[in-house]
């Protein structure tokens, strides 16, 4: 590479001098205007990561995901499609938080010689952005450090982060055996909407789905497959202001359904009863379901619902295939997950709790021949091992039914994004088995029934005072705080609570489950207490609920 066009291009992108980057489970992510060295930076990483990679595409996509209009962030995409791998990560954070341009070249010398890597590789980049403001500035401070460190660069323009996971995989494995499709986002929306065409075939027309788009980018997904199913489903599209940037995430979204658990102010007077609605968050990579009951009673659908919906149904197609001796199905779930939920799964299939954060649960799905992941948050997909899909391709049915179910698995493999969660892709996933069931909303949500929960927040100068075991679900740091919150769940029936640090804010996420609302709302409220007064809070302006 040539340092003295690293030199002067990096002078131009001087890292803030007051903050300290940390790229977390969502990549790097905090206000929009502070971002501007860590786009340069993260360009030259990821010339670096695809030399390492003899060259093969790496991903960047520049999203703040459901955060607000303000934020942004930065994340990069390994060439399956997959997050960063884990490794790379601490690069990312020692060159985002080099203080000076000498210092930032003395890493990345130090990162080319450690990780021996040859600058005489090509390297090859696809980025994309959602519908931010700071988006375009963002990325031109990327394009300067994809140039500062000679790769060739793709822009894919303003998509959704399962586009763009979709495209570096499509790329990387173009000509390839296992081509995972047409590398362009229009060869995305057919691959989608041809397999959803085939898996409905013949079965009564759906009703008219409604959907949230969060003022955000997916919005113009939506919009896209909308026209290629023409009227095999047809979409109620709401919360489309994309030219709007005080709308993005605001009121609406999937994040805003499932934390404060009700409908968008903007569709309660839309939503007839049991009507089938899901939101989307800002980039298009969860999913929420919800409808209101006879009473008007607000009723949510979230990521255990769907993770529940989609594994039995995928169980019986298997089975139904013959297929039952040779394919397995498992479930990854994490603390979040409700304790319905995780029984009704625990009961049908193999189920495994992993640490919140899409890595951990896309790298134990892949472990089953097919892997089922949702976070209750929304966010999941379902993972198809290698040698499943050698099976599925090889599979000689010996009867009508078992070809209708061997065809079936096998349009799922194109319906489902396995490189990340997807809401689209998930949206249609769970209108085929709606289709397939005979199921509205109400019959789907009486599988089983969630117990009471709460998920609520608490501001904290530093989290990562607070740490965790056995897969998040229990603290180490501060020393005695567990011993503490044990004793207070043991005074509620059917009680759990965990505490741990965010990802990707200065707070700290309480979650509390219980048999009835009103003690779920206590509990979570004076777990949140004890993580205030750990935190230093002062004892007077202690609040009587946290947001």
């Amino acid at each position: 590479m040539n340092t003295d066009l690293l030199r002067s291009s990096s002078d131009k992108h001087p890292k803030p001098t007051d903050i300290a980057f940390q790229y977390g489970t969502a990549g790097f992510r905090t206000l929009g205007s502070t971002l501007d060295s860590v786009l340069y930076r993260v360009g030259v990483l990821a010339a670096l990561r695809s030399r390492k990679l003899d060259g093969r595409t790496i991903g960047v996509m520049v999203t703040a995901s459901h955060n607000a209009a303000q934020d942004n962030g930065v994340k990069l995409v390994d060439p399956r499609g997959e997050m960063l791998d884990g490794s790379w990560e601490a690069h990312a954070t020692t060159l985002a938080n080099a203080p000076t341009t000498e210092a930032f070249l003395e890493a990345v010398s130090t990162l080319i010689r450690n990780s021996q890597i040859d600058l005489s590789k090509p390297a090859h980049v696809v980025y994309a952005r959602d519908t931010r403001p700071s988006g375009e500035e963002l990325v031109r401070a990327l394009e300067d450090g994809l140039k500062a460190a000679g790769a060739e660069g793709r822009d894919a323009g303003v998509t959704t982060t399962p586009v763009l996971h979709y495209l570096v995989r499509a790329i990387n494995t173009k000509g390839t055996a296992d081509a995972y499709g047409e590398d362009t986002q229009e060869g995305y929306y057919k691959k989608l909407g041809d397999a959803f065409k085939e898996l409905v075939q013949g079965r009564p027309p759906l009703d008219p789905i409604i959907i949230d788009c969060a003022n955000g980018v997916g919005a113009i997904a939506a919009e896209a497959m909308s026209s290629i199913l023409a009227n095999t489903l047809v979409f109620d599209l709401h919360n489309t202001s994309i030219d709007k940037e005080e709308l993005l995430n605001n009121s609406c979204g999937a994040d805003f359904v499932k934390t404060q658990q009700k409908s968008p102010p903007q569709l309660v007077d839309v939503l007839k009863p049991n009507q089938r609605a899901c939101s989307f968050d800002g980039d298009a990579d969860r999913l929420m379901y919800f409808y209101h009951d006879e009473n008007g009673q607000f009723r949510m659908l979230d990521g255990d619902k769907i993770a529940g919906l989609v594994a039995a149904f995928i169980v019986d197609l298997v089975k139904t295939a013959g297929l039952a001796d040779e394919i397995s199905v498992g479930v990854v779930q994490t603390a979040y997950a409700n304790g319905a939920s995780t029984k009704y799964l625990s009961d049908r299939l193999p189920v495994k709790c992993v640490p919140t954060g899409v890595k951990h649960l896309h790298h134990a799905a892949e472990r089953f021949p097919i892997g089922v992941y949702f976070e209750a948050n929304g966010h999941g997909t379902v993972v198809f091992s290698p040698s499943t899909l050698s099976t599925l391709s090889s599979h000689q049915p010996s009867t009508p039914a078992q070809d209708r179910a061997h065809k079936h698995l096998l349009a799922l493999t194109s319906l489902i994004n396995q490189t990340v969660g997807d809401a689209l892709s998930d949206m249609l996933l769970v209108e085929v088995v709606l289709s397939h069931k005979s199921y509205g909303g109400a019959e789907w949500d009486s599988l089983y029934e969630d117990l009471p929960n709460r998920l609520v927040k608490v501001s904290v100068a530093d989290r990562s005072v607070y740490q965790t075991e056995d897969a998040e679900r229990k603290l180490v740091s501060p020393p005695g705080l567990q011993g503490k919150i044990d004793e207070i769940v043991r005074r509620y029936e059917g009680g759990r609570s965990f505490v741990r640090p965010s990802g990707t804010e200065d707070v700290v996420r309480v979650y509390a489950e219980a048999m009835v609302r009103s003690q779920v709302d206590e509990l979570a409220f004076t777990v949140a207490g004890l993580v205030y007064d750990s935190a230093g809070g002062d004892a007077a302006k202690r609040p009587k609920e946290f947001i």
